[in-house]
C-alpha cells in the first residue's frame, strides 16, 4: 500500500509518500508527479520519502527520472538515504 499526500498550495509543491513503492503504486506516484507538474507549472517540486519502507527497481527508476527532471527528493531514514545516494551517483 502507498499513501501520497499532496500540498499544491506551497512552493515548492510537496508530495509526501508513505508505504511501499512497488507494483501499481509506482505508476500512481508517477501520475501524481505529472499531475502536480501540470497543475502548477513553474513551481518547484519536493518529494518527501521519509516514510517509505520498500522500493522496487521500477520505483528506483522513477525516482531517478524525478531527480534528473529537477525534483527535490528528501529522505531521513538510512534505507532511503542510501537509495537516494545511489540514484544521485548515476
Amino acid at each position: 500500500m502507498l499513501r501520497i499526500t499532496a500540498n499544491l498550495d506551497s512552493d515548492p509543491i510537496v508530495l509526501k509518500v508513505e508505504g511501499k513503492l512497488k507494483g501499481p503504486w509506482v505508476t500512481e506516484l508517477e501520475h501524481c508527479w505529472q499531475s502536480a507538474r501540470a497543475t502548477c507549472p513553474g513551481h518547484r517540486l519536493r518529494i518527501e520519502l521519509n516514510d517509505i519502507t520498500f522500493v522496487e527497481d521500477r520505483g528506483k527508476i522513477l525516482l531517478t527520472e524525478m531527480l534528473h527532471s529537477g525534483v527535490e527528493l528528501i529522505a531521513t531514514g538510512p534505507m532511503m538515504k542510501s537509495i537516494l545516494e545511489d540514484i544521485a551517483a548515476r
